[in-house]
Parts: structure tokens; sequence; C-alpha cells
């Protein structure tokens, strides 16, 4: 007989489970908190057109809620450069509470491409009060021409092109102005911060609209509709749409930044990348 009794003394289910659970906590708050947020994704996009000239590289980058010029708006700036845009579009909310405008234009400052930076407003820069003209010098000292009810012209690689920038939050009236001298025989891309608008208005010669606004949701479960979405959203989450009877194509972005909480799960931020190019035979 030994006199020595090791005692065993196994973990019990009730003690796992509950480790389990604070491990699975602790992995979601590292994802919702540190990895999506950064994880950032590039979105392709073919736009077919039939209209004459060379493929043309457009990027969107959206709703950036930036707080300080960090490490990651520096990556989004890099990524942004390595897909070597032929335009760059801005659609709106650069801002946060801290109305850290210095912070925006030096992040606006590391975005070049060949025929220029275009942007529109969004409803942070209304709340932060430094909107309109004001902004547009800003924009203008950092080289990104800040588009409020107006349309710019351009001619890339032979491809004639025009963008329509509308402001927030994307009023009827201001919509008929802008495409009261439309011309069919250029690509016609509409800018709007908010995906929800008048669709019924748009004109059928717009080939293509880009929001930002949503978010995606930011917090998403699968097979669940998102938790909040903001004013002006409608029923547009995320990626492509047809609107209006002359289905026109509406593509929401995802955003760079997230708003009000810091997190992300199931919806990363994204970069849009858009090749205008000819109608496939």
């Amino acid at each position: 007989m030994s006199f020595f009794t090791r005692h065993h003394k196994g973990i019990s289910r009730r003690r796992f489970l509950s480790l389990g659970a604070a491990g699975l906590t602790g992995a979601l708050l590292a994802e919702t908190l540190w990895y999506e947020p950064q994880a950032l994704q590039v979105e392709q996009s073919s736009i077919p057109s039939p209209l004459p000239g060379g493929r043309v590289r457009m990027v969107q980058v959206s709703d950036l809620h930036l707080s300080s010029f960090d490490n990651y708006f520096k990556k989004v700036a890099s990524q942004v450069a390595r897909l070597e845009p032929d335009l760059i579009v801005l659609t709106g909310d650069y801002l946060e509470e801290e109305r850290n405008i210095r912070g925006v234009l030096s992040f606006l400052k590391e975005l070049h491409a060949p025929h220029g930076v275009y942007a529109v407003q969004g409803n942070w820069e209304y709340w932060s009060r430094l909107e309109g003209e004001n902004l547009r010098r800003h924009f203008a000292g950092a080289g990104v021409k800040l588009l409020i009810n107006e349309r710019a012209d351009l001619e890339i690689k032979g491809r004639a092109l025009s963008i329509y920038g509308m402001d927030y939050p994307s009023s009827t009236d201001y919509l008929h102005r802008l495409q009261q001298d439309i011309n069919p025989r250029r690509f016609n891309l509409l800018l709007s911060h908010v995906p929800a608008f008048a669709h019924e208005q748009l004109s059928e010669h717009i080939n293509l609209v880009l929001s930002g606004h949503t978010h995606g949701g930011q917090i998403r479960l699968p097979y669940l509709p998102p938790f909040y979405l903001p004013r002006y959203s409608g029923r547009f989450v995320a990626g492509y749409y047809q609107v209006s009877e002359h289905q026109v194509p509406l593509y929401v972005s995802r955003g760079v930044g997230t708003s009000v909480l810091p997190l992300r799960f199931l919806c990363r931020p994204e970069i849009g990348l858009f090749e205008l190019g000819d109608q496939p035979a």
C-alpha cells in the first residue's frame, strides 16, 4: 500500500466552457478592435463603356473619419499609389469629432494621379463646420478639387469623362441642375456621399454612381441585416446595386475608416479600383 496518494483534479466542464468562452471573447475583441479595422482590401471592378477610349484606372477612397495621420492611413495612401490610378475620387466624411483638418490634409497630399483627385463632401464635414468654401480652399492647397454641385470634364487616354459632384445630402433640385447639360457622348460619373437619394430622377446617361456613408454596416453577422445604418443609407449597404428605371449601376463603398465606434466585424475596410474599358463583344 502506498504511503502517498496522488489526487488528479481534472478541469470541470463548466470551467472548461468558461475558459473557452473567455478565449473566444478575447479573439473576437482582437478581431473587431485591432485586426479588421486595419485589414484593408482592394475591391476591383471592370466597368464596360460603349464609348471609345483607352482603359482608365480610377480609385475610390471614402469615409476616412481621420483622427490622426497614423501608420494605418499612411498604409492606405501607399496602397492607392501602388494601384497606379489615372484618377482618384473621394466620396466624403474625411473628418472626425476632433476636426483634424491638418491630418486630413497630410493624407490628401500623399494622393497623386495624372488626371487629378476629385472629392465631394459628406455629413461629417457639415457637422464639423468645416464645409463649403472653407473646405474647398483647404483641399485646393492639398491638390484636391472639391466639387460642390459641380461638374468637371476630363480627357483620359482618349476617353471623354465627366465627374458630377453632388453635395450632401444629395437633393433632387441639385441633381436636376447637375444633369441639365449632360452629354451622352461622355462617360458620366456621379459622386454622392450618400447612396439613398432620388434615383428615379437620374438621367439615362449617368454611367456609374459612386457613394459611401454606410461603412458597410461596420459590424455584420452572417445572414442578418446591419445593426445600424446612418440616415440616407436606405436599403443600400455595400457593393453594387442597380437603381432607377435605367438600371444605373450604384457602388457603395465600405470606406477605409470607422465611425462612432472603432470596430469592424465581417466588414473589412476597402479601396475601390474601377477599370473603365470597352463594351464586351
